[in-house]
């Protein structure tokens, strides 16, 4: 705000701030448009102040309101990033419960590992324990479809270890044709609903081990409307992550 005091009423102002406000005395001094050595004569009507530019009540209030403003945006920044984290919290457990555990089982997570995570559910007797990561990049970008992941998962009751499953976020042609690359080499996927497994079981060790010796996963295929869809996947942190599920999960 840019204004200027007559001389008399600035040095009024200070005293009667002095009184209030110890400390506040310098005020004349840094008064805007005010030196020490300026005369005691009031400005020239070229330099007089605008209309409302004295009025240091309304100034108080606009730096008030603009206080408030940005507490207000800061709070609402408070509450996206809360809600963003309780649904992708969400999205998790719901993924979980899609790959078949028991409606009591309570995913939580119990490692972050670079782009990995591992979580734990135990529901009754029955525990399950399993790693998963979600795409670094969708193609098309513009395409909207729900979620997707990748789990490994470990059920010891079962004595299942290592299955793969993903979740592509949406439906594809049962039986149609999908499939995993890892570095150049290639995984058929048999599809059922949004989901998709290994189609050969017997390869999913070596599908694992190719998992933590590469970089990156890319999940390709073809939605019931016929839309291609390639997922990429980081690898970073996915050796991590599996032995903490083989530590819970042995």
């Amino acid at each position: 705000m840019n204004f200027r005091f007559f001389p008399s009423v600035a040095v009024l102002v200070a005293t009667t701030l002095a009184i209030a406000c110890p400390g506040a005395a310098s005020f004349a001094a840094t008064a805007p448009g005010l030196t020490q050595n300026q005369s005691a004569s009031p400005p020239s009507p070229t330099s007089a102040p605008s209309p409302g530019a004295g009025d240091v009540r309304g100034g108080w209030r606009e730096a008030k309101k603009e206080t408030k403003a940005e507490e207000a945006k800061k709070a609402e920044a408070k509450k996206a990033d809360a809600k963003k984290a309780a649904a992708e919290k969400a999205d998790a457990k719901k993924a979980a419960t899609k790959l078949g555990e028991p409606k009591s089982a309570k995913p939580v997570q119990v490692g972050s590992f670079a782009d990995w995570g591992a979580f734990l559910a135990e529901g009754g007797k029955e525990k399950t324990c399993y790693a998963l990561a979600t795409p670094k990049a969708r193609e098309p970008a513009k395409l909207q479809r729900d979620p997707a992941y990748i789990f490994i998962s470990n059920r010891p009751a079962e004595k299942v270890r290592n299955e793969v499953s993903v979740i592509m976020g949406f439906a594809m042609k049962d039986g149609g044709a999908a499939h995993a690359d890892v570095g150049g080499e290639n995984f058929d996927l048999v599809a059922k609903g949004s989901n998709a497994w290994i189609k050969n079981p017997a390869e999913e060790a070596r599908f694992v081990e190719a998992l933590k010796k590469g970089s990156k996963l890319i999940v390709k295929a073809s939605s019931i409307k016929g839309n291609v869809t390639p997922d990429a996947y980081s690898l970073a942190g996915i050796s991590d992550a599996l032995e903490r599920v083989q530590k819970d999960c042995p």
